[in-house]
């Protein structure tokens, strides 16, 4: 048995613990430097992850307090980077390693988003990945020219066709030997191995063919995390790595067994997708010494910034609240599932204050504290319970517990024979988190689609199964 990693991280001061930038082992004030994203995804390399999973919002969390003022102070995922830019460089300053790179299907359009996620795809021989999302965020849609999100629910109809649109440019626009660079004919491109796609529905028309040629994967792997009824139903139709989040592992049991068993009633085979769970992780030489680097972080928490980030998850503004009143279950076009672990938990009744300090180290996630043998155990364990394939490791203190996790994690990993062995020609990602080929599987809904011009299947379809 092998467990994979993906280091979840964004390019942000402040990513799932607000307040921990200040810690005396930070170097997340250089999150602008080319340098930090380099040294930082070789560790990753050494340390056996599969991937640099990078999270992104296309707004401000100004919900808390009705302003920016908090996010902007706190560093609260903000400023932050554009994500996309940065990936070749990291490809260059690694083998194996995949990025798994976050993109919003509400805001992106489909035609430009094809390209850029081809060009990744190619210029880092296979190794990327999107983490397909309908973002939350009210900032966003009126700085993107809306007056408020979409609806939720309807955030998600107009995702299915979006990505319809992505897999007919994906995989059926281009043929796998369209372009031939043929110098004594003249001709670069086969004319008759490409065509439009010509797509004409609800929200989008594109009718012609995809700008750039498919790369190793054709489609990149496809991350997705919905977790609300509606989330789940798309990950069932899209996704290939479910990116998860629940703290207690027997709760999240039962969404990755209903989610496998929706998987296998749409005609896919559940078991060729994998689901990834977020942890952070807190190291050292012996358990006391863990703990206690556990009480030296929580000395750094930042309260205020916590609640600004609860409030760009869920929409909801705790400022005006006491610390002791309870969090009331409130309807939200936000992220539902964020609200929900706090508003809709039959075991308890949540108060702000109960909130801020649960998030404030780790975000939603558990936190797992202890020596390497101790911390191996209990990631078994959660995996034994919840039936999760791996982890995505979330750092406190960046890129510090990454470097930690390399130092006293990943040599008991390695001991234990958990960490997969990297062949030495480089894997896809897909291939490398999936163990399948490069392609999407035959029984992903994208290679259902018809043919726009019904000349057959493409060569790789003709020779079976990827």
């Amino acid at each position: 048995m092998t467990i994979h990693f993906n280091a979840f991280d964004m390019l942000v001061p402040v990513h799932q613990s607000p307040g921990l930038w200040r810690h005396p082992e930070s170097r997340i004030d250089q999150f602008d430097q080319l340098e930090y994203w380099t040294g930082l995804s070789q560790t990753l390399e050494r340390a056996g992850f599969s991937s640099l999973f990078l999270a992104d919002v296309p707004g401000v969390y100004d919900v808390y307090g009705s302003s920016h003022h908090s996010a902007a102070r706190g560093g609260v995922q903000y400023p932050l980077l554009d994500l996309q830019v940065l990936v070749p460089a990291l490809a260059a300053a690694t083998t194996h390693l995949g990025f798994g790179l976050t993109a919003s299907v509400t805001y992106e359009q489909p035609y430009l988003l094809a390209r850029r996620f081809a060009t990744l795809d190619h210029l880092t021989q296979g190794r990327v990945a999107w983490n397909v999302v309908t973002s939350y965020q009210d900032s966003a849609a009126r700085n993107l020219g809306m007056q408020g999100q979409i609806p939720h629910d309807e955030r998600y109809d107009r995702a299915d066709e979006f990505m319809e649109v992505m897999y007919k440019l994906f995989e059926h626009s281009i043929d796998d030997d369209a372009v031939i660079a043929d110098k004594e004919s003249g001709v670069f491109t086969d004319p008759e191995k490409v065509r439009g796609i010509e797509h004409e529905s609800t929200w989008f028309s594109v009718p012609g063919p995809m700008l750039t040629h498919p790369g190793p994967q054709r489609t990149p792997l496809l991350f997705q995390a919905g977790s609300s009824a509606r989330g789940q139903t798309f990950a069932v139709d899209h996704g290939e790595a479910i990116f998860v989040i629940n703290a207690r592992p027997e709760k999240l049991a039962q969404q990755v067994e209903s989610t496998r068993a929706q998987l296998t009633d749409a005609g896919r085979d559940s078991s060729s997708v994998i689901f990834s769970a977020m942890v952070t992780i807190i190291v050292a030489d012996t358990e006391a010494e863990a703990h206690a680097r556990f009480q030296e972080y929580a000395a750094y928490v930042d309260t205020e910034a916590a609640l600004t980030l609860f409030g760009g998850w869920t929409g909801v503004d705790l400022s005006d609240l006491h610390e002791d009143d309870d969090v009331a279950d409130v309807q939200t076009e936000a992220n539902q599932s964020a609200l929900a672990m706090f508003t809709k938990d039959p075991s308890r009744r949540w108060t702000v204050r109960e909130v801020a300090e649960f998030i404030s180290i780790g975000g939603r996630g558990p936190t797992i504290i202890g020596d390497p043998v101790q911390v191996v155990d209990q990631l078994l364990e959660y995996q034994r319970i919840s039936g999760v394939d791996g982890f995505n490791i979330s750092a406190a203190v960046r890129p510090a517990d990454f470097e930690r996790f390399e130092q006293f994690v990943t040599p008991e990993l390695r001991r234990r024979g958990l960490l997969p062995e990297r062949p030495e020609t480089p894997l896809t990602l897909r291939e490398s988190l999936l163990g399948a080929g490069p392609h999407l599987a035959q029984d992903h809904p994208a290679r259902r689609l018809a043919r726009a011009d019904a000349r057959g299947p493409r060569a790789d379809e003709r020779a079976g199964p990827a």
